[in-house]
């Protein structure tokens, strides 16, 4: 089955030598002082996953500001930087291509992980969601309302973690604009109430994102640069869709055209959308027709799915999330039309190796 559109290369600002995409998913592995990765844990779990066309990593905070979940690696000191080292050295000797994921939860936060102080989000609207703390799940709080000054330093944060990133040996970034994090907030009305040059009108709540892609692509060539979104989130991480919400994704999306991005990457809604007001169902075939770069979609896709989407001409690539965690092999599972291995839920987030580098790879003993 080497025939399949998922197998073949793609070069297009990207030289892949598949069509297969590691989705990002954090994993809450870096259980140590700084949040810095590790040779035994994080370098083996994506040498593993190396024969993905791209391998696109957990979501790496660049700033103390922007954490919001346990044990998750970042990007923004020296130590960080050293242990992505290992990681992308480790893989590129494996012939693979890995971008780093970088993320600010925004609201999604807790004052536990910053010594007390409020979280940071677009407006003081509290998600009424839940916040994985180190003494587990917490209810989350009304955030503090950046200022302007907060908005610069964090549009220099996402800067220098591009800048880290690089150093770090990585072949790109993707900007986390996705799942009610941080851009996500200021994208959608329900979650930013501001009457500044970031809020109110779809030009003004996405300024924020731009700022930030601007920055980036001073300092890294734009084809290193991939972004994420998730136009139908519904009900999830604080965010309810209203009617401008397609309609802004929209415009986000047009506008890109106007950069040579690595691609942009989209989720099909998360829930049954069907009956919800605004939405739209099939996010790959509507956003399509809009974006004239790279276009690469998950979420919910299997082998067979991920050939379709691409044959029709609705994808470029397909990122695939769970099936990865328990496939270390995916791609050759999808060569040999090898049985998919389930995978164990109760281990995303738990510390050390179980669940995380020990799922072996297919043999007709497993």
């Amino acid at each position: 089955m080497s025939n399949q559109a998922l197998l073949t290369p793609f070069h297009k600002n990207l030289d892949l030598k598949n069509r297969v995409a590691m989705a990002p998913m954090t994993r809450s592995r870096a259980a140590n002082e700084g949040n810095i990765p590790t040779e035994d844990l994080h370098v083996t779990y994506y040498v593993q996953r190396a024969s993905a066309g791209l391998i696109i990593t957990e979501g790496s905070q660049v700033s103390k500001d922007a954490v919001g979940y346990i044990n998750t690696a970042g990007i923004y000191s020296k130590e960080q930087v050293e242990g992505w080292k290992k990681v992308t050295k480790a893989v590129h000797e494996k012939g693979g291509k890995i971008f780093i994921q970088l993320w600010h939860v925004g609201r999604m936060s807790h004052p536990d992980f910053h010594d007390g102080e409020l979280p940071l989000a677009p407006s003081a609207l509290n998600p009424n969601a839940k916040s994985y703390t180190p003494e587990g799940f917490k209810d989350t709080v009304t955030p503090k309302e950046m200022t302007i000054e907060d908005i610069k330093q964090t549009v220099k944060d996402f800067k220098n973690a591009a800048i880290n990133a690089i150093e770090a040996g990585f072949d790109g970034v993707e900007i986390h604009s996705s799942n009610g994090y941080l851009f996500h907030q200021f994208f959608n009305g329900t979650s930013n109430h501001r009457t500044d040059e970031y809020g109110g009108n779809m030009e003004n709540r996405t300024r924020f994102f731009f700022e930030v892609l601007d920055a980036m692509k001073e300092v890294i060539p734009q084809e290193k640069i991939g972004v994420r979104f998730n136009p139908s989130l519904n009900g999830m991480f604080g965010i309810t869709l209203d009617e401008e919400t397609i309609p802004t994704f929209e415009f986000i999306i047009k506008k890109l055209n106007d950069y040579d991005l690595a691609y942009v990457h989209l989720s099909e809604p998360f829930n049954d959308v069907s009956n919800v007001p605004f939405a739209v169902e099939h996010i790959a075939k509507h956003f399509r027709p809009l974006y004239n770069g790279t276009l690469m979609i998950n979420a919910g896709f299997d082998q067979e799915s991920g050939n379709k989407v691409i044959e029709e001409g609705y994808a470029d690539l397909v990122a695939f999330g769970k099936p990865f965690i328990s496939n270390p092999d995916l791609v050759e599972r999808f060569e040999h039309n090898y049985p998919i291995a389930e995978w164990d839920a109760d281990t995303f987030y738990t510390p050390g190796k179980e669940g995380y580098i020990d799922y072996p790879e297919y043999s007709e003993e497993n």
